[in-house]
């Protein structure tokens, strides 16, 4: 009963804050807005919206953006596991994807934008080999966004792979490779038309999350977008900020509009992922014969996916040292490769300020976290034992929907009622964008636990409590620490949760960074987002040594006996 009423709970912190966002943007969508003294419903909103120039330039920023990262994610990923996967390069590839993933977005971007601006190290090596520093298109702020594109695909590329690695495992590739070239097709044969549609649909929540974000990000947007107009999400988020709170009607209407906008692409994601594997299906029955021939350099390709696999997970992490540089350069002129002098001198500015930060950044990360893992263990256990538990498309709303289609309705609920609980609603905004990574990241970790272990322990004597805390605890023990750290990493990036629902009165690293990365003084951005991306790493370096520690040594084998 008391599992029941957890997951009961669960449900309800869970369901709550969709109902209400997505209620609350439809309501002042159409000028709905009690607060305002805004009664009747119109259009006045949409008109707006529609009246807005360079409405139609933004929607298409928008779409090239956010589609086009995704596919080329999606192109990346497939080319290096087609190559790389079970080779003996690819336990390095595993190594590498959880500090790649660890490391926010924006302290990726804030490193891109010391690497590649006018007077970044890009420039400055080109001026030393002899080239002019405007040999190469600018990547900052590109009226094409080119440079956001790219940005998205490479960061989104190592979260496609590590999802694909669970999928793969499934899908048992080496027998799948065996049954094939028994009858007589070739290893790229395999891959594009016997795995290919057999491992697209199983990560499809994945690429639909990865497809959510990329059309309604706004921190990295802000950062290296385009904004002469801006993408649409960032469009939408300089209407909620407007002075004239009469003008919220036209911001809940784009916010609408955002979120028709990411439904309608992921419907259509679908429909492409149907054709695709349609006519994998109708290549499969007509047989080998009919086969278009596919050329085999088995050898030429296997390096290109090694060399891109190498410069989408290496490149990240290049960033940190950019970072660290800029943040103690006190004399860096141009064309120097390096400083010609250091100093310490802005870290001790901002020493109070970050100590500030980082509590608060630690503080929602800690809550989220953990209360995040209570829950969804008490999830998983109700699903274990009933067979019955919460469906993985409600889990994975909040990382498909735009942020702040679904944060404004929340937002506009919360200012009505009484009190100013900001720490309240802001953790709970944490949990809810926090929780389906740390269900994800258990979920696989429940399914292949052996229940036979319980069963044994119950019949020696055991109490439940005790089966779970001596028996299946230590077999949970690394994807737990795993899990925690991924649910702080998730929380220390979140930018618009903390932005809306703290209303200006809770900062963190990453809403400093942003608001920073836009300043003159290059120093301290390069502090704000150097801290911002060595946190997480911090957390997961923690968590890897507390999950290959012995559980507790209050459970050795020794004291047992």
């Amino acid at each position: 009963m008391r599992l029941k009423l957890m997951v009961t709970l669960t449900l309800l912190l869970f369901i709550a804050p969709l109902l209400v966002g997505f209620g609350g943007v439809i309501a002042p969508a159409f000028s709905w807005l009690p607060v305002l003294g805004l009664q009747q419903l119109s259009f006045n909103g949409w008109l707006q919206m529609l009246a807005w120039p360079g409405l139609s330039h933004s929607l298409l920023l928008t779409l090239f953006t956010g589609l086009g990262s995704t596919l080329l994610a999606l192109c990346w990923c497939f080319i290096i596991l087609k190559q790389c996967w079970h080779s003996q390069y690819w336990f390095k590839i595993e190594r590498l994807l959880v500090p790649v993933l660890a490391m926010p977005h924006v302290a990726f971007v804030l490193g891109l934008v010391l690497t590649f601006s006018a007077n970044g190290w890009l420039a400055r090596i080109l001026h030393h080999l002899g080239f002019s520093q405007h040999l190469y298109p600018s990547v900052i702020h590109d009226s094409y966004g080119i440079g956001l594109l790219l940005t998205l695909a490479i960061k989104e590329t190592p979260f496609l792979l590590l999802m694909s690695m669970a999928v793969l495992q499934q899908l048992n590739i080496k027998q799948l490779q065996q049954v094939a070239a028994s009858l007589g097709y070739n290893p790229q044969q395999t891959w594009f038309r016997l795995i290919l549609p057999l491992w697209l649909p199983k990560l499809r929540l994945a690429i639909y999350a990865v497809t959510g974000y990329s059309l309604a990000v706004v921190d990295v947007a802000l950062i290296i977008g385009p904004n002469q107009p801006s993408t649409f999400a960032v469009l939408v988020w300089q209407w909620f900020n407007e002075p004239n709170l009469e003008l919220l009607p036209r911001a809940a209407a784009g916010a609408m509009l955002l979120l028709l906008l990411t439904a309608a692409i992921i419907i259509l994601l679908r429909f492409i992922e149907w054709l695709l594997i349609s006519y994998c299906n109708q290549w499969q029955y007509r047989g080998v014969t009919a086969n278009v021939k596919i050329h085999n350099k088995t050898g030429s390709n296997h390096r290109i996916a090694i060399k891109l696999s190498q410069a989408l997970l290496l490149f990240p992490l290049l960033m940190l040292p950019t970072l660290a540089i800029w943040s103690v350069a006190q004399r860096w002129r141009f064309p120097d490769l390096f400083p010609s002098r250091y100093s310490w001198r802005f870290w001790q500015q901002q020493l109070e300020p970050l100590q500030s930060l980082m509590t608060n950044s630690l503080i929602l990360a800690l809550i989220s976290s953990l209360s995040a893992i209570i829950l969804a263990i008490v999830c998983l256990e109700y699903r274990q034992k009933y067979q019955r538990g919460l469906s993985p498309w409600l889990i994975t709303v909040p990382m498909i929907a735009p942020q702040i289609s679904l944060l404004f309705g929340m937002q506009t609920l919360i200012y009505t009622l009484p009190g100013q609980h900001y720490w309240l609603w802001l953790s709970w905004s944490h949990w809810l964008y926090v929780f389906p990574y740390v269900y994800l990241a258990l979920d696989g970790a429940w399914r292949s636990y052996d229940v036979r272990l319980d069963q044994t322990a119950r019949s020696l004597g055991l109490t439940g409590w005790q089966t779970w805390w001596q028996v299946k605890m230590p077999q949970m023990h690394s994807a737990l620490w795993f899990a925690f750290a991924m649910g702080c990493s998730v929380s220390l990036a979140q930018y618009l949760p903390t932005q809306m629902l703290g209303a200006g009165r809770i900062t963190t690293l990453t809403t400093e960074a942003v608001t920073l990365a836009s300043g003159q003084d290059r120093r301290v951005s390069a502090i704000y987002g150097l801290l911002q991306g060595l946190l997480p790493f911090a957390l997961f370096a923690f968590a890897m040594i507390m999950a290959k520690s012995r559980y507790s040594s209050s459970h050795s084998p020794s004291q047992e006996r």
